[in-house]
């Protein structure tokens, strides 16, 4: 049987990310990095708000990824702890363009924020730690309109029968109901049970593939490292004693990274418990600190940056910085590459693709939960709030301006209603 014609985007994909021309792999993985610039310079609205930017840009746009596949990758890194929508980027970077194209969209989608921050703390004492609250209010607005686009758009896709639509609106009614870091692993884990159980795949279903480079050696490679790490931090710095500044805050950070579900705004608690108290930090720069990185695009874990550099003890800084913000993102890269490739294997098994099914549908309805709570009730305070979400909502949706164009226009709107 004569092979079927190529696609020509997929034979161009495959070439820009083919490992066998070092060359070319590199154009692929610097393709990666200029659009993760961007996304790290105009994501607005924390980590919700980030997938419906990253299924905008990647599924609907550029196509490099398809509804489903996406559905099951943002799953799986909701059911891991660390900052969710940082992991989906690296592992579309590592789709891309293997694990250079990983490292590429890490970084373009952290540094913006991660410089920003940096910056101010260095110099906190001259910039003081207003944002103005028109501007901020504008972002929140925007943020509505980008996951209530992406909310409908994968509710469509992915819930297209009256099971699945059921399914989305109990998992959102139960995130709502009962807010915490681990609703969102029980909601994924209980529609997982309830696909498996009510869900029949048809026969022949195409499976949607999601390429990743990794080996099971290599999986199983960063599995150990992330217990490895895990386990022997902690003995290290006990040990370590006085001067050892570094290997502590590489301790409580990569702890923090590593017990977090949800993200964002749940890793607050644990980052206060490691720098208040032992006087790394003082109570006024972290709530500084907290408040500015409200304003930043990109991924809140980059608060992180801001600790480390305005930490009381050595490195500090710039190098303090840096280290804290990669000790507290590694827990979150070691588990995706770890299972990524076991992931992979298990999409395709019928069993599997049931389960899926519930838990596309359950991550549907945890965005919905997450369009109400936090994204709605923080910004829709009055009808001109509710008016500039619509507006922004048809300019995506009807008139496809750019998100960040939309982005720029909502701040402005919000800053001028502000005064």
């Amino acid at each position: 049987m004569a092979a079927a014609p190529r696609d020509p985007m997929t034979q161009s994909d495959a070439v820009e990310s083919s490992d066998g021309d070092s060359g070319t792999h590199h154009h692929g993985a610097l393709s990666v990095f200029l659009v993760f610039l961007r996304l790290g310079l105009t994501s607005f609205g924390g980590p919700v708000a980030h997938l419906a930017y990253f299924r905008e840009e990647f599924v609907t746009r550029r196509r490099w990824m398809s509804e489903r596949a996406y559905a099951d990758l943002v799953g799986l890194c909701q059911f891991l702890p660390g900052p969710a929508s940082s992991q989906v980027g690296l592992a579309l970077g590592l789709s891309r363009a293997g694990y250079a194209g990983a490292l590429a969209a890490w970084t373009g989608f952290t540094l913006p924020s991660a410089v920003a921050m940096i910056l101010f703390a260095q110099g906190l004492s001259a910039w003081g730690a207003g944002v103005p609250a028109g501007l901020l209010h504008g972002l929140k607005l925007v943020a509505v309109a980008v996951v209530a686009q992406a909310f409908w758009g994968m509710a469509r896709s992915l819930c297209p029968d009256t099971l699945r639509v059921t399914l989305m609106a109990m998992a959102a009614c139960l995130a709502v109901a009962v807010p915490g870091p681990w609703i969102q692993v029980a909601v994924i884990a209980a529609t997982a049970i309830a696909g498996l159980v009510l869900i029949r795949p048809q026969a022949g279903h195409a499976h949607d593939p999601l390429p990743m480079p990794v080996s099971h050696r290599a999986g199983l490679a960063a599995l150990v490292l992330f217990a490895v790490l895990m386990a022997g931090l902690p003995l290290l710095a006990r040990h370590a004693g006085a001067g050892a500044g570094g290997l502590q805050m590489l301790d409580a950070f990569f702890r923090a990274g590593a017990l977090v579900f949800g993200g964002g705004h749940v890793v607050l608690p644990l980052l206060d418990a490691a720098v208040v108290p032992t006087g790394w930090v003082g109570r006024d720069a972290f709530l500084a600190g907290y408040g500015v990185v409200q304003a930043m695009p990109g991924p809140l874990f980059t608060f992180a940056a801001f600790l480390g550099a305005a930490m009381d003890i050595e490195p500090s800084g710039w190098a303090g910085g840096l280290l804290c913000l990669v000790a507290i993102f590694l827990p979150g890269m070691l588990l995706v590459v770890g299972v990524l490739p076991f992931w992979e294997s298990l999409r395709r098994s019928r069993r599997a693709q049931a389960a899926l099914g519930g838990v596309n549908a359950g991550v549907v309805g945890l965005l919905l939960a997450a369009l109400y709570q936090p994204v709605w009730t923080s910004a829709v305070h009055a009808p001109l709030d509710f008016g500039l979400a619509v507006v922004a909502l048809v300019a995506l949706v009807f008139w496809r301006l750019p998100p960040w164009l939309v982005v720029a226009v909502a701040a402005v709107a919000g800053w001028a209603a502000g005064l």
